[in-house]
């Protein structure tokens, strides 16, 4: 059986909702009888072992302070050196909720998933919140449907395409 990891990690909310929407759209794009596990498992619960043994990967992180935020990023600096050279061309692709730029966390988790060798499989996802003060900043996110779908459809690409032998 192959599978299709999520690993997640959230703030205020809003990367949870678009994990748990690709989520929703890897299980909808799958037919009875494919054979296609997807597991959703936030960073800190997330080690080297549950990277090798996906065939595909969404990372889902918000930005913190111009780069990921600190979860992600301690999930992929626990597993990198155990991956490197045994993860090469698995697909992958990445949702990020920021507040209003979100290049520097883009910049660097495909700078990480081009060390690893991962195949970008979709465009990251990106999601502008818009908060700008302290207050908002920490409030609690509540994503918007259209930017949950596309967060569905990224699901979807990498869950149709596992299923279908694409990678």
């Amino acid at each position: 059986m192959k599978r299709l990891l999520i690993v997640w990690c959230s703030t205020t909310g809003g990367t949870r909702q678009m994990a748990e929407a690709a989520e929703r759209g890897a299980q909808e794009a799958l037919e009875p009888g494919d054979a296609v596990e997807v597991l959703r498992l936030h960073a800190a619960q997330a080690g080297p072992a549950d990277f090798l043994s996906a065939d595909a990967i969404v990372l889902a992180t918000p930005e913190h302070l111009g780069s990921m935020a600190g979860p992600m990023k301690d999930f992929l600096d626990r597993a990198y050196y155990a991956c490197l050279d045994r993860v090469n061309g698995r697909p992958w692709a990445l949702l990020v909720c920021a507040g209003s730029d979100g290049a520097g966390t883009i910049r660097q988790a495909e700078r990480i998933a081009t060390g690893l060798r991962l195949r970008k499989a979709a465009e990251p996802v990106l999601v502008i919140t818009h908060a700008q003060t302290p207050e908002a900043i920490l409030a609690p996110k509540a994503i918007v449907a259209a930017d949950l779908e596309r967060c569905a459809a990224t699901g979807a690409t990498l869950a149709a395409g596992l299923a279908a032998g694409i990678w």
